[in-house]
């Protein structure tokens, strides 16, 4: 295994079907991924559409800049969503923000709860995945270890029980670059440690011995992943990793699933922000709705009232 392939390895959520989904620059890219760039451009124009911008969509330090440079060596189907119309009255819970006045998107990456009959919440471990039968609430709440371990599935009824939904694919980066589309939540260019892209590589800790046969999902879903000090951090914790509408960690500490039903999740995690795109143009595409690891987590969105 090269040296490239072994940071790739590390870094990467999903050691050997990322690896498969490595970067390309749109001229090398299949056109299929080309086209797919192109789409979600136009995307995020529909959802940008009517905003007053200073920043001239697609100049230097634009989300659709970042967006237009990377496109994916392999190509895999992306829905980028339906585009929600604008409610300029329209209203969002205390913990949410209203984006691009049409969608109402958490502040915070989610945590999960359970309720009892007597409707007390009581938290649920999110160093491991979900326990299967139950039935879980997401919440978006300051200073919480936000759930990772998390399937696409078991996110989506999360956020429905709680009222909400996953954002869609083009919203969620609409909602990253701020009502100015910046690359990055807090402005134009990166700012290393301003938001949770460093840390402690666990899969290394724990399982470095079988790094060279792959990683499968038991050892990327080990619960001591994100117990392991300098990995994981709470949520807002990273006070500076905050664009204007006030969403927190949308770049860092845990990719983010959105509601394509192929599999996307955006924003990278702690170890890996730049593999598969920079700042809020980052996805990754090469695991089906139904995969989780350490890295994954989520958070809701909504229509406005």
């Amino acid at each position: 295994m090269s040296r490239r392939l072994v940071t790739l390895a590390i870094l990467s959520s999903g050691a050997l079907l990322a690896i498969t989904s490595g970067a390309a620059t749109p001229d090398e890219a299949p056109e299929e991924s080309r086209a797919q760039v192109d789409e979600a451009l136009k995307a995020l124009g529909r959802v940008m559409r009517g905003a007053k911008r200073a920043l001239v969509a697609g100049a230097p330090g634009s989300l659709e800049e970042v967006i237009a440079k990377f496109a994916p060596a392999k190509f895999h189907p992306v829905d980028e969503g339906k585009t929600p119309p604008r409610k300029k009255e329209g209203a969002c819970p205390t913990e949410m923000a209203l984006v691009a006045e049409r969608v109402c998107v958490d502040r915070w990456e989610a945590s999960l709860v359970t309720r009892k009959d007597d409707g007390t919440e009581e938290a649920v471990s999110p160093f491991e995945s979900p326990p299967s039968g139950q039935k879980f609430f997401a919440r978006s709440v300051a200073a919480a270890t936000p759930q990772a371990y998390i399937k696409g599935p078991e996110a989506l009824a999360a956020c429905r029980a709680s009222g909400k939904r996953l954002c869609e694919a083009a919203e969620w980066r609409a909602a990253c670059g701020g009502s100015q589309g910046f690359a990055f939540p807090y402005g134009k260019k990166k700012e290393p440690r301003r938001c949770r892209d460093r840390g402690t590589a666990p899969m290394m800790v724990f399982h470095a011995s079988t790094l060279k046969k792959g990683w499968g999902r038991t050892e990327l879903n080990d619960p001591r992943l994100n117990q392991l000090p300098n990995t994981v951090s709470k949520t807002g914790s990273h006070e500076g990793c905050v664009n204007d509408y006030g969403l927190f960690d949308m770049v860092g500490n845990l990719h983010e699933w959105t509601a394509d039903p192929n599999g996307t999740f955006q924003g990278g995690y702690y170890l890996d922000t730049a593999e598969h795109g920079e700042g809020c143009a980052y996805r990754t595409i090469a695991h089906p709705f139904d995969y989780s690891d350490y890295s994954i987590g989520f958070r809701c969105c909504s229509d406005p009232t």
